[in-house]
């Protein structure tokens, strides 16, 4: 049977031994130096580095469920280099600025692995690249172009492999080729954000939980418990922007979904090819992502329903049967050895999307308010170099990190509704279109429908 729901696998079968309790919520009005809005990899990392550099500042996290509850506990455990809208910043600031944001992503995979090693955090982080693969001749147009892309942006050690180095490296059926970076790892999301909390608390940052923000002004950050105040408020909200007074339409919660296997027996292991912990994503429209999970099992996701009506959030990550079954089929067609293996948990998540698709860092020092977010569902390692931003920005410290092209980025809302819902549908329903037209022609370039979804997405 599958478990559907439950927050997530990461979340239901790694509470913790023994379990921690929860945090206390907020009682009364307070004042801090800096409050933070959010109890994700975004709030907690920023406690982490602000307490590190100037351990005397009085920083408060304010967590509307518990930490880890948003995409923090949810995500595919993709720990890697990717950061949405670089090919903008360098069409907007010029392509040495955009290098720049990527040699600074590079390297932000290896801070996550140092720091998680310094402060003894398990998360089963092991590195292992992110192998990109294409299984259509369109796809595979895309992927050399994307290959070339990434190169020209500095990253001289990205591999391209042809169809039978690729199923060398993971027996995928139809595999026509890959691109190999070494800048990824997989992670154990909850116990990344989990030990995270705990290290934070550590330094003597205060986490309250189960204390929803309702609105976040200057100065000032407002709960039906009580308002804190603080020179600085952050808000670090991802997905749930929404939710918050005023911010309706600055980021859309798009839906991402994903299922997990039981744990396979190393035979099939042998015979995928899955030797290490690669990452594994694709090159269609409506893309995979996927990963060999420290216990055995093969984690993967992708797009449902993905968007819900007037910017709702689920409550507990329940997902369409739709959906599971969709996913499911995509797995066996992946590796149709593991057809009939058993799905023991399904479960969906947000991540907030800008109306460019461009993730950014902010901080109006006039009125103390900034935030960091818009990852485009590439927040695991985004959200630690967006942490130690706000850092540098917080105390006032130019440096490399204030200079990159995302800092200060400002982009228009989204539409209202229901040009909203009408729009994001529409646009996932044309690129489903285009992988299933893709598939079954074996064109060599990428449909006309995918182009015009991309333009009037904004995402290209």
């Amino acid at each position: 049977m599958t478990i559907n729901g439950g927050i997530s696998f990461w979340y239901a079968t790694d509470r913790g031994t023994p379990a921690a309790p929860p945090r206390a919520p907020l009682t009364a009005h307070a004042t801090a130096d800096v409050v933070i809005v959010g109890g994700g990899y975004t709030g907690l990392w920023t406690a982490y580095y602000l307490k590190r550099a100037a351990p005397d500042l009085r920083i408060t996290v304010l967590e509307q469920k518990f930490c880890g509850y948003g995409a923090s506990g949810r995500n595919g455990g993709w720990l890697y280099n990717g950061i949405a809208g670089r090919d903008r910043y360098a069409a907007v600031h010029g392509r040495q600025a955009a290098q720049r944001l990527q040699r600074a992503m590079n390297a932000t995979v290896t801070e996550v692995i140092d720091v998680t090693a310094e402060e003894g955090i398990d998360a089963d982080v092991r590195r292992g690249g992110v192998l990109e693969v294409a299984r259509t001749p369109a796809q595979l147009a895309r992927l050399k172009a994307f290959h070339a892309g990434e190169l020209s942006f500095g990253e001289d050690d990205r591999e391209l492999l042809d169809a039978n180095a690729t199923r060398a490296r993971l027996d995928i059926a139809d595999a026509v080729g890959s691109s190999w970076s070494p800048h990824g790892a997989r992670i154990h999301p909850w116990k990344l954000v989990t030990g995270l909390a705990a290290a934070v608390e550590a330094l003597g940052v205060v986490i309250h939980e189960s204390t929803p923000v309702t609105e976040i002004a200057p100065r000032r950050a407002v709960t039906p418990y009580g308002t804190v105040r603080a020179p600085y408020v952050l808000r670090c909200t991802e997905g749930f922007t929404a939710a918050l007074k005023g911010h309706k339409r600055s980021w859309l919660p798009m839906n991402s979904s994903m299922i997990v296997t039981a744990p396979l027996p190393d035979a099939a292991w042998d015979r995928l090819g899955w030797s290490d912990a690669t990452l594994l994503g694709d090159m269609a429209h409506a893309y995979m992502y996927a990963q060999r999970t420290a216990d055995g099992r093969i984690a993967i996701g992708g797009r449902g329903i993905p968007y819900r009506f007037g910017s709702r959030t689920d409550n507990d990550g329940r997902t369409q049967p739709a959906t599971v079954e969709a996913l499911r089929e995509l797995l066996f067609s992946f590796f149709p050895a593991l057809t009939g293996t058993e799905i023991t948990h399904a479960w969906s998540g947000v991540l907030g999307v800008p109306r460019d698709w461009c993730a950014g860092v902010t901080l109006d020092r006039t009125s103390g308010l900034g935030w960091a977010g818009g990852y485009v569902g590439s927040g695991v390692a985004t959200a630690n170099l967006a942490a130690r931003t706000l850092r540098d920005l917080v105390l006032d410290e130019p440096t490399e990190l204030t200079t990159l092209p995302w800092v200060g980025h400002r982009v228009r809302r989204w539409e209202p509704e229901p040009l909203r819902w009408l729009g994001v549908h529409a646009l996932y329903a044309a690129y489903r279109t285009a992988d299933r037209h893709e598939s079954t022609t074996h064109r060599p370039t990428t449909t006309p429908l995918a182009h015009l979804a991309d333009r009037i997405s904004g995402r290209h």
